[in-house]
């Protein structure tokens, strides 16, 4: 009886140490879809067409509508009105041992701490760069890995993407209060490379700066960015025409009609390095629309365009559409099915759907592929 009691005192005064340090959540998304995506195979070095199809069956575990993740983000009230924050977010693989637990060891989604006021939040870390949140706002497939947006801003090597190239490594974050509906925030990202293995790590060259403006309120929501990759280099000494920026920008939006909401963005990348790294300039726009339908649906479709501006080389462009209809079974609970289909040019680059990433090659410069994906998502 002695024992049990002293165990109780000891659990009480460790929850009593917890509830007055941080307050921690703990969130997630598991997401896990069967994709079916197929796409004419190419042609050679002469331009004919190679015979046969490149296709992918399969499930995409690291999903199809969201990434999958596992979370904690939690707070301490210093005083004040003055707070400690921080999150850890680590990406999943639901199919395969991959993610949290595995071999393979964690892959950030984001990770950072910092202190946040009436004035804002600065932060420092693994974190959003304003692209990311933007691209995610004024997509009518919700920039899953079936969005026409979200596959031909990050096949096409920019940083305003609802992928990994807008999360910024080694960066420190500044995000202001919400003023009546806007919301500014800037980033940068030190470059921290030791060029060509030698003793001369650089904050400045390959560094990331983000600036991002937001306006939400009522049916509205307006986004502006800007991103750039400053005095890109990869190698020493630099090869010629190296050492220069990659800057971007972009502006979309979004208004709720209730019984449909319309979406519209336009971006562009502009390379300043004679030599590209296959990232040449670009710009890219989308327009899509949404649907409530029954009680508990939502179809979105989206069409959009990605050309290409090569500067020793012929242009080309890329067009795709899609569609996807989710069915929410209860708050956190939600099955879909999505279809996009992508068409390249003989000058454009080789894209395809993210959700059909385990087959290489179904994207190919000259042909078009399709994705067909359905599943169900959960939320917690």
């Amino acid at each position: 009886m002695q024992k049990k009691l002293i165990a109780l005192t000891i659990a009480g005064l460790a929850s009593g140490t917890a509830a007055a340090q941080t307050n921690v959540t703990v969130y997630g998304v598991a997401d896990v879809g069967y994709v079916y995506s197929a796409g004419d195979a190419g042609r050679n070095g002469l331009g004919v067409r190679i015979p046969g199809t490149n296709k992918f069956s399969g499930l995409a575990g690291g999903g199809v509508t969201a990434g999958n993740r596992l979370g904690f983000k939690g707070e301490e009230a210093l005083g004040n009105g003055l707070k400690a924050v921080f999150t850890l977010e680590y990406a999943l693989e639901l199919d395969k041992n991959a993610g949290v637990g595995s071999t393979g060891g964690l892959n950030a989604r984001q990770q950072f701490v910092g202190l946040q006021s009436q004035l804002g939040t600065v932060a420092l870390g693994r974190q959003y760069a304003p692209g990311f949140d933007a691209t995610a706002n004024n997509d009518a497939l919700e920039a899953t890995d079936m969005s026409i947006q979200s596959n031909f801003s990050v096949y096409a090597g920019n940083t305003i993407t609802p992928n990994s190239p807008s999360r910024y490594n080694n960066s420190i974050s500044y995000t202001s209060a919400n003023l009546s509906g806007l919301t500014l925030k800037a980033i940068y990202g030190f470059g921290e490379n030791a060029v060509g293995g030698l003793n001369n790590t650089s904050t400045s060259d390959n560094g990331l700066l983000g600036l991002g403006v937001n306006y939400a309120r009522g049916p509205l929501n307006l986004d502006a960015v800007y991103h750039s990759r400053q005095n890109v280099t990869v190698g020493y000494p630099n090869p010629a025409g190296l050492g220069k920026d990659i800057n971007e920008w972009y502006l979309g939006g979004s208004w709720d009609f209730q019984f449909v909401k319309a979406y519209a963005s336009y971006q562009a990348l502009d390379n300043k390095n004679a030599t590209t790294l296959g990232i040449d300039d670009n710009t890219l726009w989308t327009v899509g629309i949404s649907v409530p339908v029954f009680k508990s649906g939502v179809i979105g479709l989206s069409y959009g365009k990605l050309s290409i501006d090569r500067k020793n080389a012929p242009d080309g462009a890329s067009t795709g559409w899609g569609a996807m209809y989710t069915h929410s079974l209860s708050k956190r609970t939600a099955v879909y099915v999505a279809y996009t289909f992508i068409d390249n040019d003989r000058n454009s680059i080789a894209i395809q759907t993210q959700a059909a990433n385990g087959g290489a090659g179904i994207g190919a410069v000259g042909e078009s592929n399709y994705t067909l994906g359905t599943g169900i998502r959960h939320s917690f």
